[in-house]
């Protein structure tokens, strides 16, 4: 475990700076680690997905409050368990594999509930999920071959656009969906591209 240094900067630990190679506990030939605090955290996510669904798809509009307040926390917790990892020292393995699989299984069930409502454009809501699919696939794929996808620029940032289109739509922001749903698309896509290209240099240098 990577004990948090008592001078980490400010910067570090709310995660404005992300220089420097990656914890070494969350190597691919380390253990899981499955209890620690910021997994704690990440499993309450994940198991607040299925909740959301239920109470978005039985709310007659996608537009239930409930639901798009648990929608919200979900999202902003994945902040709460990088910065607690931080805080702790308590990085894992399992935390690294755990922490991108909620995000894409959020981004998934928002746009479930988006297109079961037809609050954003379905042919938009197709991409995306067939994207984080593709994604969820590629990562698995990649760990079988011992090639470990690093997380690139654009799909840090555009994680929080293509998050935040299916909230605004389930807010009633329609006009504020659209745009986060077509930046989000744009990066996402642009980042996916990056990730086969990473991908298949690290295959041809592999072994």
């Amino acid at each position: 475990m990577d004990a948090v240094s008592p001078s980490v900067s400010k910067r570090r630990l709310f995660g404005i700076d992300r220089s420097g190679p990656p914890p070494s506990a969350t190597r691919s030939d380390q253990p899981l680690n499955p209890w620690t605090i910021p997994n704690a955290i990440g499993y309450l996510r994940l198991a607040g997905i299925p909740v959301f669904l239920v109470i978005a798809l039985s709310s007659g509009d996608g537009q239930s409050v409930a639901a798009v307040v648990l929608f919200l926390a979900i999202g902003l917790s994945d902040y709460l368990d990088g910065f607690a990892a931080r805080l702790t020292g308590q990085y894992s393995r399992l935390g690294a594999l755990l922490d991108p699989i909620v995000d894409r299984l959020l981004i998934i069930s928002g746009m479930v509930v988006a297109f079961d409502f037809s609050l954003l454009p379905r042919w938009a809501i197709c991409i995306v999920v067939a994207r984080e699919l593709f994604m969820l696939g590629l990562s698995r794929y990649g760990l079988s071959r011992g090639v470990e996808l690093e997380i690139n620029w654009a799909g840090r940032i555009g994680v929080a656009p293509t998050m935040a289109a299916p909230f605004a739509a389930m807010a009633g922001l329609h006009g504020v969906a659209h745009v986060m749903l077509y930046v989000g698309l744009a990066l996402t896509l642009t980042a996916t591209v990056l990730y086969v290209r990473s991908g298949l240099r690290g295959t041809r240098a592999g072994p």
